[in-house]
């Protein structure tokens, strides 16, 4: 991917982020996988944060994404998880009541995409995919 740029900043801040369902449930197939799925490329539009690579998984979610640097990481996260969990419960209201109100768990895991290739980060992000659909 080629240097972005804001108005006097030329950028490539990319990073590789996983983030999971409350408790670790495997509740990520079906209608809710393409809806979360839906769900996610909608916000990242909205704060024009471009999804690189990403696979919804049965229990997890994994995102390469590039976020402009004006927004840091626990921003976007932030606003990425209580956002989508909003739209979640509004399209699926019966899994309000199972995890008091929290669809996403606490915390995430990121690290900046720098030293290794965007290539073999999607190739990894491809092979969690696939083995998450070989366990479906």
């Amino acid at each position: 991917m080629d240097n972005k740029s804001l108005s006097h900043t030329r950028w490539k801040c990319q990073y590789h982020i996983v983030f999971i369902p409350k408790y670790r449930k495997k509740v990520l197939y079906g209608r809710l996988k393409v809806d979360v799925k839906e769900i996610i490329c909608t916000l990242c539009k909205y704060k024009r944060v471009d999804i690189i690579a990403g696979a919804v998984c049965a229990d997890h979610v994994h995102l390469s994404v590039a976020i402009p640097p004006k927004i840091s990481v626990s921003d976007f996260m932030g606003y990425l998880k209580g956002k989508s969990t909003l739209m979640i419960y509004d399209r699926h209201p019966e899994l309000q009541s199972r995890w008091d109100k929290s669809f996403w768990a606490r915390g995430y895991y990121v690290e900046k995409i720098g030293n290794i290739t965007d290539a073999a980060v999607e190739r990894y992000i491809r092979e969690q995919a696939d083995k998450s659909r070989d366990e479906d």
